[in-house]
């Protein structure tokens, strides 16, 4: 019973953080109001009330329209929102018995929304917004370094800054590996082949999940874009694809099905 109340209230609670971080997204990028401001029809400007934005909601009753100006509204909008409140679920249902629990929710939530906005942004606007990236780190990795050091009262201050210390050289060492593979696209096609937010997001995510899982997150990413790479190249003419969100969905994928990758990777180099 208290799963299903807690599943219900993930679920209501990922739709409304799923409207809410498509209005992050494109205010972030067009350096608008975050918080304060109403949201308005991208159409016609209209302000919208609280129906308005109810999640999937407004979508169904005004059949995809804006009922103001009568515009489509995209359905990667309600896509979206459910898209999340799964994930949300997932969160719950993978780490509800995994001590901590509530911090590994709370943690386990709090990275897959930074990975859905990146994605969104990607998608959009082909831009990663550096507040994204810092705003997320500050607070996912203190609350990392807490859960896996919550039982352990032996240890000090050093011990936490060596900590601190590894999780950047992680996110240095992806960096690097990014910046290497993002030359050699360059050099193959003579024009740009990855940008310069891509390799920020893999530093960040490699802090959060190590340089291990990021190759592997990088490798399953580009297995997964191949075929529309290639359609790319042959329909406009660039190599430059929004390569985010395949590493964003890569990323849940490898964090959410818990497969213990780094073992894999030690036994095959050993």
């Amino acid at each position: 019973m208290i799963d299903i109340f807690y599943i219900i209230f993930l679920f209501i609670l990922g739709l409304y953080l799923g409207s809410f971080f498509t209005k992050i997204g494109n205010r972030l990028v067009k350096k608008e109001e975050l918080f304060f401001s109403k949201s308005k029809c991208t159409n016609c400007g209209h302000e919208l009330g609280i129906i308005d934005t109810t999640p999937i909601l407004f979508y169904i009753i005004n059949k995809g329209k804006c009922k103001y100006c009568k515009e489509k509204i995209s359905i990667i909008y309600p896509v979206f929102e459910i898209f999340t409140a799964i994930l949300f679920v997932l969160c719950y249902l993978i780490f509800k018995d995994k001590y901590p629990e509530l911090l590994n929710i709370i943690f386990s939530c709090l990275f897959i929304s930074s990975l859905l906005i990146i994605m969104l942004c990607d998608i959009k606007y082909m831009i990663i917004p550096n507040e994204i990236l810092i705003l997320f780190s500050i607070i996912l990795i203190p609350l990392k370094i807490y859960i896996t050091y919550k039982l352990d009262t032996s240890l000090t201050y050093m011990d936490l800054g060596y900590e601190l210390l590894f999780m950047v050289l992680d996110g240095l060492i992806m960096f690097a590996i990014m910046y290497v593979i993002r030359l050699i696209g360059n050099l193959i096609f003579k024009e740009d082949t990855m940008g310069g937010g891509d390799i920020k997001m893999m530093f960040y995510v490699s802090m959060i999940v190590g340089y291990k899982l990021s190759i592997v997150i990088v490798f399953v990413s580009s297995f997964i874009s191949l075929p529309l790479s290639i359609i790319n190249m042959h329909t406009k003419k660039t190599n430059l694809l929004a390569f985010a969100p395949y590493l964003a969905l890569s990323t849940m994928i490898i964090y959410l099905t818990q497969i213990d990758f780094n073992t894999i990777i030690e036994y095959i180099v050993h």
